[in-house]
């Protein structure tokens, strides 16, 4: 016997027909198999008998047969709704296409923040902020571990009662505190003005290592030039100051902190001035020389009063780096100059015995070390201006015309930028270096036929 199934209007199992009543459907009853007579109900038989849903069988409720296996009682209707004519007529949500974003003139390196960062006029006096504030708080980091590390290995103490740790350990402290700088810079620029941390390195957006590599052989004979007119240079006064040698233990331990921490401080100056500072006053004016203008004479300050041609020639590699800077698209020009500037003065003062000690910089240059100074300093630029044009080295970061920039392009070959680090002593010996006062994927390259703003 069979058993009378009805479905109601929603039951997506339901057959239409043609007046629009729900259908009745005869299936056989499992129960009434053997009393009929018949063989008992299995899965997956074939027509006629019962297959529950889910089991393979030639009639599941809810699902169309198999194709080639016929249903005892017809396909279930593949859309599930009461009346066919509604499932006709029903379409996904239609979305408007995205518009597209016109592109802009590619911007040059000081106008960074404007091609990859967030808008807003504000934005770079909080990163500035952010950027001093963490910077002293850096310091005072460094100058806590100290106390700790002191504490623990019982160093002795000054008057004031500060852990003593030498000529050397105090100059390393100095410079670990300079390098925490670079990871201040980055995250004020990811976190005030919403763009990519690489963004402050170049235009590509990372550090361009060969570019990079190729500034450090340049840089290599300007600095060593430097380093050994100034030692020929008779001191100011009159007599020379002797020379005592440090000994080699102390000397391997001082040029060990020279070569391993020098690089950080050196690189994390020009993150700060031509980096940070160029680029935030660059949010603001078009001109690049009002972007390299103040950072020159700040970094100038930064390293405190000593003479009028110390600190004429800090302003005048303040500038230089910052040209170079913005006519290569990154720091990496700067940086080896610097680096290596630094390294050189420094690594000869670790040669001699309290060379690292003393408190002198840059900023107490002599009149005959500027005149020596400066011109190699502007020689090094001009070689490096000259690579950049040959080598095709990117100056200019695209953006769209409606404010957002685009993402980096990845894969992209880093490109190239310029230095600084003097600190020659005006006597027979040279400067520590700049700054130390004892107490560092792309963006894709614009089109070449794209107008660009002007640099430099």
């Amino acid at each position: 016997m069979a058993t009378r199934h009805t479905f109601d209007n929603d039951d997506p199992r339901r057959l239409p027909t043609g007046d629009g009543t729900p259908p009745m459907h005869d299936v056989p009853s499992a129960q009434a198999g053997p009393a009929a007579g018949g063989s008992a109900p299995s899965y997956g038989g074939a027509v006629g008998e019962v297959s529950p849903p889910g089991y393979g069988g030639a009639f599941a409720l809810g699902h169309p047969a198999a194709p080639g296996t016929p249903s005892p009682h017809g396909n279930p209707h593949p859309y599930p709704y009461p009346n066919s004519h509604l499932a006709a007529t029903h379409t996904l949500p239609q979305y408007p296409a995205p518009v597209p974003v016109a592109p802009g003139p590619p911007l040059p390196y000081h106008r960074m923040a404007l091609a990859a960062g967030a808008s807003g006029w504000w934005r770079p006096l909080l990163g500035t902020v952010v950027v001093l504030c963490g910077a002293v708080l850096a310091a005072i980091a460094v100058f806590a571990g100290s106390e700790i590390v002191g504490a623990v290995l019982d160093r002795p103490r000054d008057a004031d009662g500060n852990v003593l740790w030498g000529g050397i350990g105090d100059t390393a402290l100095a410079l670990l505190s300079l390098a925490l700088c670079i990871p201040v810079v980055l995250l004020a620029a990811r976190w005030t003005q919403r763009r990519p941390i690489g963004t402050v390195s170049s235009v590509t957006g990372a550090l361009r290592w060969r570019w990079l590599g190729l500034c450090l052989a340049v840089a290599l004979p300007v600095s060593a030039a430097i380093l050994g007119i100034s030692l020929l240079l008779p001191d100011p006064e009159g007599g020379g100051q002797e020379m005592t040698w440090a000994g080699l233990p102390p000397f391997l331990l001082g040029l060990a902190i020279v070569c391993l921490l020098v690089p950080f401080q050196a690189a994390a100056e020009e993150y700060v001035f031509r980096g940070w500072l160029s680029q935030a006053v660059g949010t603001w004016f078009r001109s690049p020389w009002v972007a390299i203008a103040p950072q020159a004479v700040l970094f100038a300050a930064a390293h405190g009063w000593g003479t009028p041609w110390g600190f004429v020639d800090l302003v005048v590699f303040g500038l230089v780096a910052g040209l170079l800077t913005v006519r290569t698209g990154g720091l990496e020009a700067a940086i080896a100059l610097h680096v290596l500037n630094n390294v050189f003065a420094m690594g000869f003062m670790a040669a001699l015995a309290g060379g690292l000690a003393t408190d002198e910089t840059a900023a107490d240059m002599d009149g005959l070390m500027l005149a020596v100074d400066v011109p190699l300093v502007v020689v090094y630029a001009a070689v490096v201006l000259y690579l950049a044009r040959r080598r095709g080295i990117t100056t200019h970061a695209p953006h769209s015309a409606n404010g957002h920039a685009p993402h980096p392009a990845h894969g992209l070959h880093p490109v190239h930028g310029p230095h600084s680090a003097h600190g020659l002593h005006p006597a027979h010996r040279p400067h520590p270096a700049h700054g130390l006062h004892h107490a560092e994927g792309g963006y894709p390259v614009p089109c070449a036929t794209a107008e660009t703003e002007r640099t430099p």
